[in-house]
């Protein structure tokens, strides 16, 4: 790991979008690719801040369409890093709907999104360790070895042998 610890909370960015007719589709609701791409974006934004480096997304998963977001909706996204590895970062997302005349948010939507800090030459390189302070930072920094794991089982890239967090879920020693 490259030498300097990052505080989770180093990473957070935020966004806040209004629907446009252009971002929906026949029903009225946002487009999932154009969420998508905000998601991406926002994440981006986080994982970079974590690493001053260039990033590239390496994967998507766990994204979760919960509820539609309609036309003219407020909408924030959130994003923090939630673990580091060797040069690459597990990012966590959370979309949120925003009342017109309350202002109370409520959670709508979630990705999980992996990202790769690279050099000039495009090869990976180091980042820093991620250090979590809150609850919610160390259940998700915990969680996304145990991603992570499943994520190399799936790809043929680690025996379930191997996988000791993942493992401990369902095997007692």
């Amino acid at each position: 790991m490259a030498s300097k610890k990052k505080f989770a909370r180093e990473t957070l960015a935020v966004t806040t979008k209004m629907v446009l007719p252009n971002d929906t589709n026949t029903l009225g609701n946002l487009f999932g690719g154009q969420l998508l791409a905000w998601m991406d974006e926002i994440a981006a934004i986080s994982a970079h801040r974590h690493s001053k480096r260039v990033v590239v997304t390496a994967s998507i998963s766990n994204v979760s369409f919960n509820s539609p977001i309609r036309h003219a909706e407020i909408v924030t996204l959130e994003a923090k890093v939630s673990r580091s590895f060797t040069s690459s970062m597990e990012v966590v997302v959370d979309v949120f709907v925003e009342d017109h005349v309350t202002g109370f948010r409520k959670k709508c939507n979630e990705a999980i999104y992996t990202f790769v800090a690279v050099d000039q030459n495009g090869g990976p390189i180091e980042v820093p360790e991620l250090v979590p302070e809150t609850e919610e930072e160390n259940k998700r920094y915990s969680g996304a070895l145990r991603r992570r794991q499943l994520s190399l089982i799936l790809a043929g890239k680690m025996s379930p042998d191997e996988a000791t967090e993942l493992r401990a879920l369902f095997v007692k020693d």
